[in-house]
């Protein structure tokens, strides 16, 4: 009998593409991928083909069936964020740790249900938070533990997703803000747990204005647009379009997707210039953390690069972070470029990919060397979150293993975020956060 640890996959989307490879490849000695479980058979059958193993396949409505009969030891969530709960409290319920991806879930009622699971049956919560093992984030945790500049008392934080990236939140579930809560939700829960986690605190009051001011068929209306599509499969609109997304000529997401399609009727190809796009595409928020440290945060989904750059305002100086996470280069962005065509306008070949740079009180400013990495996704963050997940996580002073109590507070920013935005008002983190925490008993519901 083999003593590796047996794992169940539920969601066979592309995220799960990596936990697959980690399960058969990098650490199959010490691991076994025994089961997959998806909504979709047509994409689920499409998915387990590509690793030419006979895996068996479950329908979502037999995943309980899935952990008995192939005795499961943990579940990987990759499913859509509104369902993450569903599966993460049965398969805790059925005896399974559970390894989820980001978001946790999408509001404070499923956020409570899960923290009841945790409680009620002691099972270990793992939520793939990647960006924290990024070498680069790492050495800001570092340096701010370090206390390099003090007590930080602020920081300003801007998140820029391009017009490739930033696009494919509006063409896909994510564009139902049901779906995932938002990109407050689903794609901030990153950028609010690094704050999280690097400044060792946790959110108390938030406010924050968004609205869809670029996607969105009245926004391109505004803007002199006056021919439209549904969806890019077969339109000749589409063909013209460069935020289309042409799954056919892809041979994987066609397979995965547009052969799929008959099963649910998901669309993977809608215009993000449709109707019925429910979400934000440019935020801003205002965060009082406990430590008493506020945060401006500022999130842009159309950008013309992408990145991320925070400052920190500390007792002793001040620390800066700038990330350009893919290069520029104007010929690579598409006739939707447009800077080459301004009147005095040069061209920027590439952006410098990270800097950290450290500027004590009566002190020149220092460029702090960042270790570099290339290994796989993230900055590296991909594959070192692996290997704590499969290989078990090792003493590390940073504590960067990331569990239930980290997940909800993280979600709780942007849940807190979008009930703001809805009302006009600050919400306190203590009106929507789990009973368990007020109680003071979140201890728990750590990695360790």
């Amino acid at each position: 009998m083999s003593d590796r640890r047996r794992f169940a996959i539920v969601g066979t989307g592309t995220r799960a593409v990596m936990f697959r490879r980690a399960l058969l490849e990098t650490y199959a000695d010490q691991c076994s991928l025994v089961a997959v479980c998806d909504l979709n058979p047509l994409r689920m059958k499409s998915w387990v083909e590509e690793t030419g193993r006979d895996i068996p396949q479950y329908p979502s409505d037999r995943f309980e069936n899935m952990i008995r009969s192939e005795s499961v030891d943990a579940v990987i969530v990759t499913t859509m964020d509104r369902t993450h709960h569903r599966y993460i409290t049965q398969a805790m319920e059925l005896g399974c740790d559970v390894i989820t991806e980001k978001p946790l879930t999408v509001d404070e009622k499923k956020c409570q249900s899960i923290m009841d699971a945790v409680e009620r049956t002691g099972k270990k919560l793992t939520v793939a938070f990647n960006y924290r093992y990024a070498p680069r984030n790492s050495k800001i945790k570092e340096l701010l533990k370090d206390n390099l500049i003090g007590d930080v008392h602020s920081a300003h934080f801007e998140w820029l997703l391009n017009t490739k990236h930033g696009a494919d939140y509006f063409r896909r579930w994510h564009r139902d803000k049901r779906n995932a809560g938002g990109l407050m939700v689903h794609k901030s829960t990153h950028h609010f747990d690094l704050v999280n986690w690097w400044l060792d605190t946790t959110p108390e009051t938030v406010f924050a204005m968004g609205d869809l001011t670029f996607y969105g068929r009245e926004n391109a209306e505004r803007r002199g647009v006056t021919e439209f599509y549904q969806r890019a499969h077969g339109s000749p609109i589409a063909a013209k379009d460069p935020f289309a997304l042409h799954i056919k000529d892809n041979e994987w997401m066609k397979r995965m997707f547009l052969d799929a399609e008959s099963a649910d009727g998901y669309q993977r190809d809608q215009s993000v210039f449709g109707h019925g796009i429910s979400i934000e595409d440019d935020m801003s928020v205002m965060v009082r953390y406990e430590s008493k440290a506020v945060m401006t945060y500022h999130l842009t989904a159309y950008s013309p690069w992408e990145g991320y750059r925070i400052g920190f305002n500390g007792s002793k100086g001040r620390l800066e972070f700038n990330v350009s996470e893919k290069p520029y280069v104007s010929a690579d962005e598409g006739d939707h470029n447009f800077s080459a065509n301004v009147k005095g306008a040069s061209e920027i070949e590439i952006r410098e990919p990270v800097s950290i740079i450290w500027q004590p009180h009566w002190g020149r400013a220092h460029q702090i060397e960042i270790p570099q990495s290339n290994e796989g996704g993230h900055g590296g963050g991909d594959r070192r979150m692996l290997e704590d997940i499969f290989l078990g996580a090792k003493e590390d002073p940073l504590r960067r293993a990331a569990g239930a109590r980290e997940g909800a507070f993280s979600i709780l920013t942007g849940i807190a975020a979008n009930r703001s935005m809805q009302t006009g008002r600050p919400v306190s983190i203590e009106d929507i956060a789990p009973r368990q925490f007020k109680e003071g008993g979140s201890s728990q519901f750590g990695c360790d």
